[in-house]
């Protein structure tokens, strides 16, 4: 991997946050069990590092695969074996949240764009393609390990605190004007330890959900006054 521009791993050594380019990398200290729907590497897996590619729409106009292109992307990065998200949104607004609650912490690393928003519901698009405009992509990591039962509530949870987040922000879906839930192509990616002992539950009874959902809620509300307030400065403009 070549050098990056900017790393900032004051949060937590276990993740070093790297601005390079068109990329936001999360390089893990060690490789983590990670599960997600992205669309590079995504399902289960044990990898050392999520990395997001800032994307122009136009780049990804017909004939163009989106998978196969951020996949070349990856390998020219060296970061072929990442779990790897796409994104229209400026990689210098993502948001990092990291709480402790006795021995267990999480931090939350999201990018959050809005000019997308829709309800759970909604009638699909004009096709199936996956779009890249106003996406909301986080990574929710826990401090332990986490059984497979467990991380599938994790990354459950992590979504739920994702819509809390947008419900709160009494946005209306651009296709039905209902409060939105989301937006058409958001990704929510959740990593635990791979080794030692492992909680069982990651509900909202347990400190795991409340890191969870404390740390996503919170960069996701953040993200969102973000966006708003670029949104205002730019006259409803082009802030995706």
């Amino acid at each position: 991997m070549t050098l990056p521009s900017k790393i900032d791993a004051s949060a937590d050594p276990r993740h070093r946050v790297i601005r390079r380019g068109r990329w936001l990398i999360v390089d893990f200290a060690e490789p983590r069990e990670v599960l997600s729907w992205a669309i590079v590497g995504g399902g289960r897996r044990r990898v050392s590092a999520v990395a997001w590619y800032e994307v122009d729409e136009r780049e990804l106009r017909p004939p163009v695969d989106p998978r196969r292109f951020l996949r070349q992307r990856m390998e020219e990065g060296g970061i072929a074996g990442a779990v790897g998200l796409l994104t229209s949104r400026n990689l210098d607004s993502y948001v990092d949240v990291q709480r402790t609650y006795g021995a267990w912490s999480a931090r939350c690393i999201a990018t959050v764009g809005l000019s997308n928003a829709l309800r759970a519901g909604d009638p699909p698009g004009p096709d199936g393609r996956i779009g890249t405009i106003g996406t909301i992509n986080l990574l929710c990591s826990v401090s332990g390990a986490l059984t497979d039962e467990a991380l599938v509530e994790a990354l459950a949870l992590a979504a739920e605190a994702r819509t809390a987040a947008i419900l709160d922000a009494l946005l209306p879906s651009r296709m039905s004007g209902l409060p939105a839930t989301g937006t058409g192509t958001d990704c929510v990616v959740v990593s635990a330890a791979p080794e030692g002992p492992a909680a069982e539950y990651a509900g909202k009874h347990t400190v795991v959900g409340h890191l969870i959902g404390t740390t996503v809620t919170e960069a996701i509300g953040h993200g969102v006054r973000v966006w708003k307030s670029e949104r205002r400065e730019k006259g409803s403009g082009d802030a995706r």
